[in-house]
């Protein structure tokens, strides 16, 4: 016969672990160094470190940010101009050009245009000067024979005053401020072909780029953001547009006026204008200090003609051709131009203006778009 189980006596269950089976590791630490205990509350000290770690963290990664900023600026110029000129690439690449092809005659194009614009201006500018030099004794001559600048020299002892102005001191402050000038000629050009190379190459991989972009976005809404995304490319490139029919006009404009008042070179300088017009916030002004320059060197009624016709004309582009040209650009409103063009000016500077259009008609579409649609919906 089988012998009964003793009670109180129970096999364990199959599923269920034997005490022999148990870390032996374990239950002789837990012997020792008694139970596991609560986790520490999170009492003051311990959020102040966090938080000062936070702060640090914040602190370190806005200094890097700062130091950073004028790479970041540099990459964000060759992204907005990349933007702008893919429609000429795509353009090209439909009529059967390769792209690669295609992105080398686009950069090529832009820079024999700029290449054209400053052999259009040195020649022109150099001829100036070694004229001015050539002429410079004629002048003092008739400076000296001006009576009313040879009492004014004699009151205010001109001669002395300048004679002790220059000292060696100065003349050495002089030179480390054109070696100066000198860096920042080579710095500003290092600049220009860091920003034409990032184009390039964001040009080159820019349908990658963009699909990248867009594969980050939930695939539910990918489409969607895709549609509007490409609509605000597309007004970027139309605001290039619109930044280059502006810049002609100032060209054509400035031409008509050299003509009529007999500037020397007129077509030279209308293509630094045109050129200098496309930068933003101070383009104009770097043009119209150029043709001015020579505009005296004429005769003086000659350049006060220059100064009166550039700041009308600067007042008749900033508030009429230029809203008007991006209302039909980029599809803002005319109020809408001009208070985004200021804002971008007051805020970011000349990488303000520059985006300023561009980002009114993004914030316009997403509105148009996503807000007003959601609030309807309610």
């Amino acid at each position: 016969m089988e012998k009964p189980k003793a009670a109180g006596k129970q096999q364990p269950a199959p599923d269920e672990p034997d005490a022999s089976d148990t870390d032996p590791a374990t239950e002789p630490s837990r012997a020792r160094f008694g139970p596991v205990g609560r986790p520490f509350q999170r009492g003051p000290f311990y959020l102040g470190l966090i938080g000062g770690f936070g702060a640090l963290t914040a602190y370190y990664g806005v200094q890097a940010l700062v130091g950073a900023l004028n790479i970041l600026v540099l990459i964000f110029i060759a992204i907005f101009l990349a933007v702008g000129l893919n429609p000429a690439v795509s353009l090209l690449n439909r009529w059967g050009v390769p792209r690669g092809l295609a992105v080398a005659i686009v950069a090529v194009g832009g820079l024999l245009l700029f290449c054209g614009g400053l052999f259009a201006l040195v020649p022109p500018l150099i001829r100036q000067i070694t004229e001015f030099a050539d002429q410079l004794p004629a002048y003092l001559d008739e400076l000296n024979r001006n009576t009313l600048i040879r009492d004014l020299t004699e009151r205010y002892d001109i001669i002395e005053r300048a004679k002790a102005v220059i000292t060696p001191g100065n003349l050495t402050a002089a030179l480390g401020g054109v070696l100066g000038g000198v860096g920042l000629v080579f710095g500003t050009i290092f600049n220009v072909l860091t920003v034409l190379l990032l184009m390039i190459y964001f040009l080159a991989a820019f349908d990658r780029l963009k699909d990248g972009a867009y594969r980050i976005v939930p695939a539910s809404r990918r489409e969607r953001v895709r549609a509007l995304g490409d609509e605000i490319l597309r007004k970027v490139g139309a605001y290039i547009a619109g930044a280059l029919a502006i810049a002609i006009c100032a060209g054509i404009c400035s031409f008509t006026f050299m003509l009529i008042a007999g500037i020397a070179y007129p077509a030279a300088l209308a293509v630094v204008v045109a050129i200098t017009d496309l930068i933003p916030q101070i383009g104009a002004m770097l043009g119209a200090v150029v043709v001015t320059i020579v505009a005296f060197a004429t005769s003086i009624p000659v350049g006060i003609a220059s100064v009166i016709f550039f700041v009308l004309y600067q007042q008749l582009e900033n508030w009429v051709i230029y809203p008007r040209v991006m209302a039909r650009a980029v599809r803002v409103t005319d109020l809408a131009a001009i208070i985004s063009a200021l804002l971008g000016v007051a805020l970011l500077g000349v990488v303000g203006a520059l985006i300023a259009i561009p980002a009114c008609a993004a914030i316009q579409l997403i509105v148009r778009e996503v807000v007003l649609p959601r609030q309807e919906a309610r």
